[in-house]
């Protein structure tokens, strides 16, 4: 458990922590734990995988096979995603859909009560998420670095904001992360000048989700 949010947990350094933030297929998903388990391996960290969603879990087999149409994938973003990708005129509904950002932030504040330093991790889901994690707004810092791996939801308000050392992992083809979001991704976080070296890595000819689902 991490601050009531259920959690897999990898590794167990005490002074490197990694918080990983999945896509819609959640903390379940056996990728996203070999993924946290080789961050572990790999960086001598330890990952906190938590689940975002409330409970809630995506069948993994359609998904990952591309039959999407099996799956109500609206009403799941409707309830996970963030406020700005879903507007309603009903004030409670609108707070309903600030769930999640909330729960994220808890989290870290959790985990900056064990730890001097903190890395954030995030695919699809998790990418905006990381993003509002490194925004100039929090002071201190919530976390330290970031990175993002095809984004979703992602505005060019998060990145006008990130005021942290930011790594991007760019698939090709991405109706999610588009071209002009990427190219202005690339060139305003190269002018913000967060201190440090900006990694952009971009990945030819693979799809949106590239990095977790295969």
């Amino acid at each position: 458990m991490l601050a009531r949010n259920n959690t897999y947990i990898a590794g167990s350094n005490p002074d490197i922590p990694i918080l990983l933030i999945r896509d819609l297929l959640g903390w379940k998903f056996t990728n996203t734990r070999l993924l946290a388990d080789h961050y572990a391996r790999e960086v001598g960290a330890t990952v906190y995988v938590p689940d975002f969603f409330g409970g809630e879990t995506l069948p993994f087999e359609p998904i990952t096979n591309g039959r999407w149409y099996e799956v109500d994938v609206p009403s799941f973003i409707k309830k996970n995603t963030r406020k700005s990708t879903f507007q309603s005129q009903d004030s409670l509904e609108a707070l309903r859909h600030e769930i999640r950002e909330p729960k994220i932030f808890t989290c870290v504040l959790a985990l900056c009560t064990t730890y001097k330093k903190l890395g954030a991790v995030g695919f699809c889901f998790g990418g905006w998420a990381v993003f509002r994690l490194g925004a100039k707004e929090h002071e201190p810092p919530l976390v330290d670095c970031i990175l993002a791996g095809h984004p979703t939801f992602l505005t060019k308000q998060d990145i006008d904001e990130v005021a942290l050392p930011v790594q991007i992992l760019a698939p090709e083809i991405d109706p999610a992360f588009t071209r002009e979001l990427k190219i202005y991704a690339f060139e305003r976080i190269r002018e913000l000048g967060v201190g440090v070296p900006f990694v952009y890595r971009h990945f030819s000819g693979v799809e949106h989700a590239c990095f977790v689902r295969e």
